[in-house]
């Protein structure tokens, strides 16, 4: 008795959008992205110029150079193949707009659509994008080309500033903006120092060498985290911080290191904090005249610090609450 032949239906295949972030290194491919691309009846990518294609043709997988439309993807899908798209930078918005109306029409077999991510953004990763824009404005805008780290110092003080309202103000996409603007700062400063040429004893460096000082320094300064010390309490680690820095910094006066310039009530209390931290007995100066408000002051700010309040932020909160009543007064309240 012969047994007769079954035909097996064939599925209607399976096209895989693979994408691929231009902030990793090309050629790093997840092991589900290469196997799908080696194992692909077709790969097709529109962008000729894709940073992926020598290391996929490398890597033996063969690309065709074609954009296709929707209605031409699903075609070539016939008989159960599978075809890859390798996305292009920008994206294949067209495409894959085109086959969501052919899904969602109902009149069309749909081959398996699956998106496949080849390689993923790890945290940070737009920082690159922000280093990338920086090196393109510095080169061609007419008048970032032309700052300098001086002319720039005023707007690092204003975005500091504009920062801590945000942060007073409690307005979450304001503090989203302004510790952007302040990172900005950094970067714009960091591409500065970059082109230093080293003939007047600068030396250059690039926000890589910021971001490592800044690491290594966190690293140092937080063994409870990173080495073998311990530390239970907030206490506890700013104890080792603090003689970590003292180590470290090898200063001459417990005043070193504080910025004279800074507002007056925060300068206060920075150095009452230092006195107080080193153990010193330092009586409060005082006086007659026009700076008797300004010794007040100092006294005010002094017994604030040593009960653990920021006098500044204080003096701040309390000239706000001025603000309001003014406002409530012109308004007619």
């Amino acid at each position: 008795m012969n047994a007769e032949a079954v035909e097996v239906p064939v599925g209607p295949g399976r096209i895989v959008l693979v994408t691929a972030s231009h902030r990793v290194a090309p050629g790093l491919l997840s092991w589900p992205a290469w196997q799908t691309l080696h194992g692909a009846d077709r790969v097709l990518c529109a962008d000729g110029g894709h940073v992926q294609l020598p290391y996929l043709r490398e890597a033996g997988v063969r690309v065709e150079i074609a954009a296709p439309t929707a209605q031409e993807l699903v075609d070539a899908c016939a008989g159960g193949r599978t075809v890859v798209v390798l996305a292009a930078g920008e994206g294949d918005r067209g495409l894959t707009d085109g086959l969501a109306r052919m899904a969602g029409s109902g009149r069309v077999q749909m081959p398996d659509l699956e998106l496949l991510p080849g390689s993923y953004d790890l945290p940070g990763a737009r920082l690159l994008d922000l280093v990338q824009v920086m090196d393109r404005i510095r080169r061609e805008c007419p008048w970032s080309s032309q700052q300098t780290h001086k002319g720039l110092a005023k707007y690092g003080i204003e975005e500091a500033y504009e920062l801590v309202e945000a942060i007073e103000d409690g307005d979450r996409d304001e503090l989203r903006e302004e510790l952007g603007d302040v990172l900005l700062q950094v970067v714009f400063h960091a591409r500065i120092a970059q082109e230093a040429s080293g003939e007047e004893g600068d030396e250059p460096f690039s926000i890589d060498d910021v971001a490592g000082t800044i690491v290594d320094k966190l690293i140092h300064r937080h063994p409870h985290v990173f080495g073998d010390e311990h530390a239970e309490t907030p206490e506890d680690v700013k104890a080792h911080w603090l003689r970590t820095k003292a180590i470290e910094k090898q200063r001459d006066s417990v005043t070193d290191g504080i910025p004279l310039g800074q507002p007056g009530l925060a300068l206060a209390a920075k150095l009452a904090s230092r006195v107080r931290t080193a153990g010193l007995d330092v009586p409060l100066p005082s006086g007659d005249g026009e700076h008797a408000v300004g010794y007040e002051l100092l006294a005010m700010a002094v017994r604030a610090e040593a009960h653990g309040q920021d006098p500044e932020a204080a003096l701040r909160a309390a000239a706000r609450a001025y603000r309001d009543a003014i406002l409530a007064m012109e308004n007619g309240a």
